[in-house]
């Protein structure tokens, strides 16, 4: 059942569970005072997203906890990581937190779609989803 639907027409669709939707919308919040531009963007991005009931989110949805492989326009290289939470981010063992500018461009993604998203300094990148593991719990 989908809770909320704000759509775009100019992103891929995102799809995301009402728990990390309060998740990371109260991450950003408090991450406003530090990085406000982070903090509008993963705001803006999970404000269009469509919000679903844990159980009904599809097994190929980047949510946090999973496991994403995906390529990156930059560069071409195929990378995998685990999205977490900011005090699970290890960049060592390829967790990675959702309050980073790749995480929150990842987060509710399916695969087979690709996002233009604005690294750090700006420049766009483009992230395109090959594999999603979805969290064993």
């Amino acid at each position: 059942m989908t809770l909320k639907t704000v759509a775009s027409d100019e992103a891929p669709p995102i799809h995301i569970t009402s728990a990390d939707y309060d998740l990371v919308a109260e991450l950003a919040i408090r991450l406003e005072a530090h990085n406000p531009k982070l903090s509008a963007l993963i705001l803006n991005e999970i404000d269009r997203a469509h919000i679903h009931e844990t159980s009904d989110i599809l097994p190929d949805i980047v949510a946090i906890g999973s496991e994403v492989t995906f390529a990156d326009g930059i560069n071409g290289a195929e990378r995998t990581v685990t999205l977490v939470l900011p005090g699970q981010a290890d960049i060592e063992k390829g967790r990675i937190s959702v309050l980073t500018s790749v995480g929150a461009g990842l987060l509710g993604m399916r695969v087979g779609s690709t996002i233009e998203w604005p690294c750090p300094d700006g420049r766009p990148r483009t992230l395109t989803i090959l594999r999603v593991t979805p969290s064993e719990t």
